[in-house]
């Protein structure tokens, strides 16, 4: 504790330094925001301690533009009108480059998924913020009616890990409903945390959404 009484400034100091590396390492783009904010914070209190104030100046700037960008990403995160839900065909060119450039990070968090929607059964749909993709959904038709969409694969960009964009397919978007689809079930044996949240139940290993009709 003596050690850390006496250097606590170059604590401050390298901690902070070293901080805005991590941060600069990050791909969520909110995790970057987050971990930048902090570094920028303790390199301001550190620089306006031994009075280097150019430093302080130019610290409290991009403190400012990490806080407008949180704020805005926060607020964006659910917004319907930000996210858009585009149906593609199974065996859309797009969406398989979307697959086979992702392939590795998707089969880490679904080594079930064989990268190949079938054309004959599945229904694709990208989620984009603009022009870029955040998110993809697959699913397949199933039950005697036809009326059920088993999730095959529901992948988030590792830039948007910090969000939930597949939530516009399942809540806020028409797409699946349009569809004839009244059931959404998932995978057996997926991690339930962001689909609680979405008005899914469990129903054994797998959570369940019953939709309303279009």
């Amino acid at each position: 504790m003596d050690l850390l009484t006496e250097h606590w400034l170059d604590v401050l100091g390298w901690g902070g330094s070293a901080l805005l590396v991590f941060s600069l390492m990050q791909q969520r783009v909110l995790r970057f925001r987050v971990l930048n904010l902090a570094a920028g914070v303790a390199l301001l209190v550190f620089n306006a301690i031994i009075e280097v104030w150019p430093m302080v100046g130019l610290n409290a700037v991009t403190s400012a533009i990490n806080i407008w960008f949180l704020v805005r990403l926060v607020g964006e995160r659910h917004d319907e009108h930000v996210f858009e839900v585009l149906e593609v065909g199974a065996d859309d060119a797009y969406l398989h480059h979307v697959l086979r450039t992702h392939r590795s990070d998707i089969a880490r968090f679904q080594p079930d998924f064989d990268g190949r929607p079938d054309p004959d059964g599945d229904h694709a749909f990208l989620v984009q913020r603009g022009d870029e993709t955040v998110g993809v959904v697959v699913v397949r038709r199933e039950g005697d009616l036809g009326d059920v969409a088993q999730v095959r694969l529901d992948y988030v960009t590792p830039r948007f890990r910090d969000f939930t964009p597949g939530e516009f397919v399942w809540r806020r978007s028409d797409a699946l409903r349009e569809l004839g689809f009244r059931r959404v079930v998932t995978a057996p044996g997926m991690v339930g945390a962001y689909y609680d949240h979405l008005g899914f139940h469990r129903e054994g290993d797998a959570y369940v959404l019953d939709l309303a009709p279009a």
